[in-house]
């Protein structure tokens, strides 16, 4: 991919820009995550296999303390609470500047566990959270389904009792993981024509009889397929939090994960500014640097500002979270929405100012081209961001 990755100073944003105040240590903590994505991820990320869970890379981000940082000291994580979103966004920033499947791979680590951590027993999280945070163990988090994706309470999964436990039958679709995960959270119906109110959340093992699966090729490759259960059977035991309640355990860990989407996204941002500030300044045309273009150096001015504004708006977010602000849900979706779709408009912009050269394949634009677009999709489309941000405006 092309050139250095580096920008001047900060998770992203060059020193002395106007910037949410990190402490020092969230700085050395992005540091060091800039610093293990370029000299260790990266290539980990690069002999992988497109498409396929990447096991040395997930080993290697518990190996270097970027998982342990997510986690509490009681599960083998370095911290001494459960996890912050601030610093959540922090680490995926920085790793998204450097390699964007490092990133992906941290933060399915994170979404899987979170919900066993934040409500599975004892007992749940003793087998599963510290393999997770140790990299050992990849999770998966299999909430929607082939005819519910942003309408995830409308799920048709069944839980039906089966003597001390149940057995889930149905379909379960753009999985992150899937087929190839060691454990799934599996959303199901246990109560009938009750929407979220009669969904349960359980801890299902990767190689549980009944559970098959197939990958699903993407337009950029990542580790996602779709899931079938035929009667699989769980204890009572595996159940996440209470029975009809699951609903909760989903929106509590993408309350926590929403914003730090948003940071993945003004990762991307800012890896493609930094590219098309180097290309403007290198590249001539008519016998000047393309940045004495006007309408090059206009563009560059639009795309920092924008990526500048979607990270405040994100560690704003994230940090109100960790404040336990009443108004969490209306920043978190603002932040995802803004931050998502300003990555998208300046990787856009970076191309142009590129030109074709951005388009070959293996280019860094070409591939932040294709990994932009997701994040305007999952864990909530921006037509599901700006609902949920409508409706809090009337709360």
């Amino acid at each position: 991919m092309e050139g250095s990755r580096e920008s001047a100073g900060g998770v992203g944003a060059p020193e002395g820009e106007a910037r949410f105040a990190l402490s020092a240590a969230q700085r050395r903590l992005a540091e060091d995550a800039r610093r293990d994505g370029r000299e260790v991820l990266a290539p980990l990320a690069a002999s992988g296999t497109p498409g396929r869970v990447n096991r040395p890379l997930v080993r290697a981000l518990g190996e270097h303390g970027l998982l342990p940082a997510l986690f509490p000291e009681r599960v083998g994580g370095s911290r001494k609470a459960d996890g912050s979103a601030l610093e959540l966004c922090v680490v995926r920033e920085a790793l998204a500047l450097e390699s964007t499947e490092a990133e992906t791979a941290l933060a399915m680590q994170g979404l899987g566990g979170y919900p066993i951590l934040q409500s599975g027993t004892e007992a749940l999280v003793r087998r599963w959270v510290p393999g997770i945070v140790r990299g050992e163990v990849v999770p998966a988090f299999a909430l929607s389904e082939p005819e519910h994706g942003s309408d995830a309470a409308a799920l048709e999964t069944r839980a039906e009792r089966d003597g001390h436990g149940y057995r889930l039958t149905g379909e379960k679709t753009w999985i992150s993981n899937a087929p190839e995960a060691d454990v799934y959270l599996v959303f199901a119906r246990t109560t009938p024509d009750t929407g979220a109110r009669g969904v349960t959340a359980f801890v299902v093992p990767g190689d549980a009889r009944g559970l098959t699966g197939a990958p699903i090729d993407l337009v950029a490759p990542h580790p996602l397929g779709r899931l079938e259960l035929d009667g699989v059977s769980v204890s009572a035991g595996e159940v996440l939090g209470d029975v009809d309640r699951g609903f909760r355990v989903a929106m509590r860990t993408l309350d926590l994960f929403r914003p730090s989407v948003g940071a993945f996204a003004v990762g991307m941002a800012q890896a493609a500014l930094d590219a098309a500030i180097r290309h403007a300044g290198e590249r001539r045309a008519f016998d000047k640097p393309l940045r004495e273009f006007q309408a090059v150096s206009h563009a560059l001015a639009e795309m920092a500002t924008r990526t500048e504004a979607a990270r405040l708006l994100v560690y704003a977010a994230a940090a109100a979270y960790d404040r336990g602000e009443p108004s969490v849900t209306r920043s978190s979706a603002m932040a995802k929405l803004f931050a998502t779709e300003t990555a998208q408009w300046v990787v856009d912009a970076a191309i142009q100012i590129h030109g074709a050269a951005a388009l070959e394949r293996g280019h860094l634009l070409e591939h932040l081209y294709r990994e932009v677009r997701a994040p305007r999709i999952y864990e909530g489309t921006s037509e599901i961001q700006r609902e949920v941000i409508a409706r809090e405006l009337y709360r």
